[in-house]
């Protein structure tokens, strides 16, 4: 959380140099999925004359963050919607930009730990999965609804299960026979459903499946696919973005979309680029910025079997007691005690960082508009994604 403060921070500072001096109003950071509130409280704390719109889908979260952050008062907006509602939101309060903004991809700690909320493959439970357990089909609605080719297109896309073919056909066979209504029934078809010898090897059976389902029934993909031009689109000038992302599917999208912002429109071999076709964005690191050597692997919660991660990450520890682990090959996790991914559940999450700046106004190439459903494409966004330790690249 600290290197989130000090990258965001930076941008944030120096908006409120221009506010103390009259040239502009107080600045803006938005946080699009304020969780609990420990990255807003951070950054509060961190810049006194900063307004906070806190964004959230989840209710409770939003309780819990409302009292946490109290002691800021006027200087604290919070909403209930969804990540990918920014721009309106912004337009709602009378906010035509934002000098930072943050998303952290994924679950809380408070989704995992209270059980009834379905996400854990840990405990008994209820199928629920919503992020918003107010809006939408649960887990076991979507379960015992969609056809084979529907749930195959799931686990395989969002849960790279490589066991899809057999875990579908036990679903549907147990579904004939019963509803699936609970994580322990699925987690006995799972792991039933897969070959013995890989019952005890990767992790957790259900993993792979919880994960794709979670992101299906919150549309996970989808609206972050859809923020990220909104994001850009309403970032000032000197501003940043930041984007925590805990696995490859999440991280690949805001990768691609930092190169692009980065980029100029130039056409190849040109041998000095134009003023109009500059980059309007920086990246202020190269690649992903790994957490240092010394930083723990945290169970956010302390009290969660840390599995073993997709590409090399912690191995198994004892249940009940906080783990402070360091990296044993692979990305590490970017310690948070308030809203780390432990889950889908009991897995510490892999995170790193990204920075890009944005630089300068002007109006966007048109390489660079294509592809962005005619918004305003990414080299308006200073962005920063702490997320996968970009194994990946």
């Amino acid at each position: 959380r600290d290197r989130i403060v000090e990258l965001l921070s930076t941008s944030l500072h120096r908006a409120e140099q221009g506010y103390l001096a009259g040239d502009r109003s107080r600045p803006v950071h938005v946080d699009g999925t304020l969780g609990m509130g420990g990255h807003a409280e951070a950054i509060l704390a961190s810049c006194p004359h900063t307004v906070l719109v806190g964004i959230d889908r989840d209710t409770q979260a939003l309780d819990l963050a409302r009292r946490r952050l109290e002691r800021f008062g006027e200087r604290v907006t919070l909403v209930h919607a969804v990540h990918d509602e920014l721009a309106e939101v912004l337009d709602d309060l009378g906010h035509p930009n934002a000098d930072s903004i943050l998303l952290d991809l994924g679950l809380s700690s408070l989704q995992i730990d209270r059980a009834e909320r379905g996400f854990a493959y840990s405990v008994d439970a209820p199928l629920d999965m919503r992020m918003d357990q107010s809006d939408g089909p649960t887990a076991a609605e979507l379960l015992n609804t969609a056809d084979a080719d529907e749930l195959t297109r799931i686990l395989r896309g969002w849960g790279q299960e490589k066991f899809t073919d057999r875990i579908v056909r036990a679903i549907v066979t147990a579904r004939a026979a019963e509803p699936i209504t609970t994580s322990g029934q699925l987690v006995r078809i799972i792991t039933e459903a897969i070959p013995v010898a890989a019952r005890h090897q990767g992790g957790h059976p259900a993993k792979r499946t919880f994960q794709a389902l979670r992101i299906a029934v919150n549309h996970e993909m989808a609206t972050l696919q859809r923020v990220i031009p909104e994001a850009l689109e309403r970032l000032a000038v000197g501003g940043r973005f930041a984007v925590l992302a805990y696995h490859s599917l999440e991280d690949r999208p805001v990768k691609d979309a930092f190169r692009s912002a980065a980029s100029d429109s130039a056409p190849p071999g040109l041998p000095i680029v134009p003023e109009s076709m500059q980059p309007r964005f920086t990246l202020v690191t190269r690649g992903a910025e790994r957490p240092d050597e010394d930083e723990p692997l945290r169970d956010p919660a302390g009290q969660h079997e840390v599995e073993q991660c997709d590409d090399g990450g912690p191995q198994p520890v004892a249940t009940g007691q906080r783990h402070d682990l360091r990296r044993r090959g692979g990305p590490a996790v970017l310690s948070d005690g308030h809203h780390g991914e432990i889950g889908h559940a009991g897995i510490v999450a892999k995170s790193a960082v990204r920075v890009v700046e944005f630089s300068k106004a002007g109006p966007a190439p048109p390489e660079h508009a294509e592809g962005w459903q005619g918004r305003r494409p990414g080299p308006f966004w200073s962005l920063l994604h702490v997320g996968w330790a970009d194994g990946s690249g």
